[in-house]
């Protein structure tokens, strides 16, 4: 965090690059701690304690600049993206009406890093740019689906019935997806070297609650053990430093090698929870790696030219 706090304008761009990296690593580990603290506490009352921590964490160790000093169309545009991407996250999990079909809205919201490699790919003002990009977002995409999807014996048929019968949450997902696309791409622009990740978490914070309170699940039956609530600390320093490396990334790094680095989040996502929740990885998700991998090399071959 030291060099986070620092001065940033004598930040390389390779550095800041690795820092948003970084982010990549902590949330590979976020499905299975935040899987974990919803087993004690409830998935909306879980995720507003989680999130109220990692805000009290940002505060102490990454405390934002004053902010006045930050853009107003930043701190509007930003913000209503960030808080509508964490809380329709966290109400589609909560809308499904299954485990099994909260393993499918997490497919569709790992449609982000292609949306965002696409996106990043209109703004760059080069010829054919999108067109370049396409197959090896393409690729990389198929390779999540497979890896997530076939690790968890996904059967696309009931799938797509899910869909039918209850579109809302995998419509909220999707939205997520988009709009953390959006603010990926968007934010560095618009911010001017101003990170307000440490000013919009609790701002998440305030939204999660008041899912859980309109949700009506209460407090736990029972009271949770030791481990948990160490769990739910251990969870918000991984998000919250996820995201604090992630806003110094993109704000400071190459963007475009963080969007393409991006494909490998749900991938090391499926393989720490394997680690953590004792799964056993399928011969479909090591295909899926492989295929991220290849896509994810074809981006850089492509843009190399």
């Amino acid at each position: 965090m030291a060099d986070m706090k620092g001065n940033t304008k004598n930040v390389s761009t390779a550095r800041a690059t690795m820092v948003g990296f970084m982010a990549i690593v902590l949330w590979s580990m976020m499905m299975g701690l935040v899987r974990i603290v919803s087993e004690s506490f409830g998935a909306t009352l879980g995720s507003a304690m989680i999130y109220t921590c990692g805000a009290v964490l940002l505060l102490i160790f990454r405390r934002p600049a004053p902010i006045r000093t930050a853009p107003k169309r930043y701190l509007i545009i930003g913000g209503v993206l960030f808080v509508f991407y964490e809380s329709s996250i966290a109400l589609s999990i909560g809308l499904a009406s299954s485990a099994a079909q909260s393993v499918e809205i997490s497919l569709v919201n790992y449609l982000w890093p292609t949306l965002m490699v696409l996106l990043a790919a209109a703004i760059s003002h080069k010829r054919h740019a999108v067109w370049f990009a396409l197959p090896g977002a393409l690729v990389a995409t198929a390779g999540v689906f497979l890896a997530v999807g076939g690790n968890s014996g996904l059967d696309w048929h009931v799938a797509l019935q899910h869909v039918v019968e209850n579109p809302l949450p995998f419509a909220l997902s999707f939205l997520g997806a988009l709009a953390w696309s959006v603010y990926a791409v968007a934010t560095p622009s618009l911010s001017k070297g101003y990170d307000g990740t440490s000013v919009f978490f609790p701002c998440v914070c305030v939204a999660l609650w008041i899912v859980h309170f309109l949700s009506g699940e209460g407090l736990p039956t029972a009271t949770p053990p030791t481990h948990a609530w160490v769990t739910v600390l251990i969870t918000a320093a991984v998000i919250a430093g996820g995201y604090a490396c992630w806003g110094f990334g993109i704000l400071h790094g190459s963007m475009e090698k963080m969007a393409i680095a991006s494909y490998a989040t749900p991938v090391l996502s499926v393989g720490a929870s394997a680690l953590l929740l004792g799964l056993n990885l399928s011969m479909p998700f090591w295909i899926g790696t492989l295929l991220v991998a290849a896509g994810s090399v074809l981006n850089l071959v492509i843009k190399a030219k």
